[in-house]
């Protein structure tokens, strides 16, 4: 599957560009052309990288980044603006942005940064410990094994690819087509109530009384958070 990067720009030629730059490097392509619109999508699908405007009609490119950070999304982002002033570029690394490119842009540079820091991404995760814990629970990535105060607990699949979704990512919510492209692979047929037995049957097994989950919390009307 091709590496995915999420476009928010409002300048149409612009997008047309980068768009044309990503494909030339193999790489797939979604646009936004305002912040609201780049929240919504981040909220039910997940990408590679973000290449991120700062000057839009609804909310500063610097302002949907803060937004993104404080929600747990950690997807790395490029800034490419038209705002040249050091300032700018050094605000932008600090609120959580990996990079900060000012237009006009050399479509080359942009598009060794992107698959570069791809790469850097992808090899932060492989080379991170092998055992993730979180409060009572351990997972340990090389055996595909799943811990509980110490005792083993035996998963299926498709629980393993949702428990290690949940203990990645820490009192993050998670919405249903979220869960459903992690673990699924798409969201073109969302099945809420194949969401609901696969977390039920977690929570039987993870859960001190399932009728009254403590770790897999439902968030009424979104999804799911897991709360260590």
């Amino acid at each position: 599957m091709a590496d995915k990067v999420l476009i928010v720009d409002d300048d149409p030629a612009i997008c047309k560009l980068l768009q044309k730059v990503l494909n030339s490097n193999d790489l797939e392509s979604d646009i936004v052309n305002c912040g609201m619109d780049a929240l919504n999508i981040l909220n039910s699908h997940t990408y590679d990288v973000i290449l991120m405007d700062v000057m839009m009609e609804d909310m500063e490119g610097f302002d949907v980044i803060k937004k993104l950070r404080s929600r747990g999304i950690q997807t790395p982002v490029i800034i490419i603006s038209g705002r040249s002033e050091d300032y700018d570029a050094l605000y932008g690394l600090s609120i959580g942005a990996d990079d900060y490119i000012t237009k006009p842009f050399r479509p080359l540079v942009v598009g060794a940064k992107v698959k570069a820091l791809i790469r850097r991404n992808s090899n932060q995760v492989l080379s991170s410990n092998s055992i993730i814990e979180c409060g009572r629970f351990k997972y340990d990535t090389d055996t595909l094994r799943f811990y509980k105060d110490g005792e083993e607990i035996i998963l299926s699949a498709k629980e393993n690819s949702l428990i290690l979704l949940f203990l990645n990512h820490p009192d993050q919510v998670f919405t249903k087509e979220m869960i459903y492209e992690h673990v699924w692979g798409n969201t073109i047929a969302i099945d809420d109530n194949t969401i609901m037995v696969y977390v039920n049957r977690l929570r039987n097994k993870i859960e001190d009384d399932p009728r009254k989950p403590q770790y897999i919390l439902t968030v009424r009307g979104t999804g799911y958070r897991f709360r260590a």
